[in-house]
């Protein structure tokens, strides 16, 4: 009787169309501040597709750019009241929770964007992602954005070149003291803000990627742009450190395997956006580009030394070591 009473019950759910014992899905918010047109934006479309194909009905990841979700302001606070499961914040978005991710920022302390990378398959660097763990902030992956370039209204040749002027930084204490070591103020603004802050004059001068210049064409308000590659821009994808770690195994490491890969596309997308980015920018002819003799940029690094021994307490001596190794010379 009991085995004739269950099998109509089931029978009638199927015949409505409701699962019998489908478990819900693990539900990741993937939430960013950029278009879906970047690096960053393809890579979350491109993470949420290769989770639908490989894991099907486990895991739901739903994308939201342009801060629909959340905005630069609030977005680190919502991941660790877990109100969103993924972001990609850059670097200097992480100060109040670690100093040692500043290496990233230390100006001329890389020679390239192939030591950066060298230095991030480091273990090192690997233990730099898990970091802040105890703050419910868990680092899956590094996102590059390029190298930085210096733009001025002068042309920059040689670290003396930049004194007097105000240049728009991020919020970073190195970034500050970056800029006072060679005579130089700062205001920090929103990347948003740049382009009106340069026309206006309040600022001078600007540090950003190539493909910030010419995304936001901050070549028609600043004609001299130096290659100086002093520091890298960089993302970190996150999560939450308790909902990752309650991920189950099985599914945890096919999302981590996901990851490597979709970070793989991302930096390799950047890289190819910012070479075209700065020959968009020569073929413009708007402003001139400067390329630092390897003696001038000696000069530049030497300037800039006494920074990494300012934070050197801070991020680390081993952290600093560490970077310092994986430069050619």
């Amino acid at each position: 009787m009991l085995k004739s009473v269950v099998t109509t019950a089931l029978s009638a759910l199927l015949l409505i169309g409701l699962p019998v014992s489908a478990a819900e899905p693990i539900v990741i918010k993937f939430s960013h501040v950029v278009a879906e047109d970047t690096p960053k934006g393809r890579g979350a479309l491109l993470f949420k597709q290769l989770v639908e194909q490989r894991l099907g009905d486990k895991v739901k990841v739903e994308v939201y750019p342009n801060s629909t979700l959340f905005g630069d302001e609030d977005e680190l606070q919502a991941l660790r009241d877990g109100k969103v499961q993924l972001l990609a914040p850059s670097l200097s978005k992480f100060d109040a929770y670690t100093k040692q991710l500043q290496v990233f920022d230390l100006p001329f302390l890389f020679d390239d964007l192939e030591a950066v990378k060298r230095f991030q398959k480091r273990e090192k660097s690997r233990e730099l992602l898990r970091s802040m763990a105890n703050q419910d902030i868990y680092g899956l992956a590094y996102w590059n954005n390029g190298m930085k370039q210096l733009s001025a209204t002068r042309a920059l040749k040689a670290p003396a070149d930049a004194k007097g002027l105000n240049f728009r930084i991020q919020p970073s204490p190195v970034l500050e003291a970056q800029f006072a070591q060679i005579g130089a103020s700062t205001s920090k603004l929103a990347f948003s803000e740049t382009l009106a802050a340069l026309q206006k004059g309040t600022v001078q001068g600007a540090e950003n990627p190539w493909s910030n210049l010419a995304s936001q064409k901050l070549d028609s308000v600043q004609p001299f742009i130096t290659e100086t590659n002093h520091g890298s821009l960089n993302y970190m994808l996150i999560s939450n450190s308790k909902f990752w770690i309650s991920i189950p195994y099985q599914v945890r490491t096919q999302l981590e395997a996901i990851i490597e890969e979709v970070s793989f596309k991302v930096n390799q997308d950047a890289e190819e956006l910012n070479r075209k980015s700065r020959e968009q920018l020569v073929a413009a002819g708007r402003a001139q580009i400067i390329t630092l003799t390897p003696e001038q940029r000696d000069a530049w690094r030497e300037a800039m030394r006494p920074v990494w021994q300012r934070f050197e307490a801070e991020i680390g001596a081993d952290v600093l070591r560490a970077a310092q190794t994986v430069n050619r010379r």
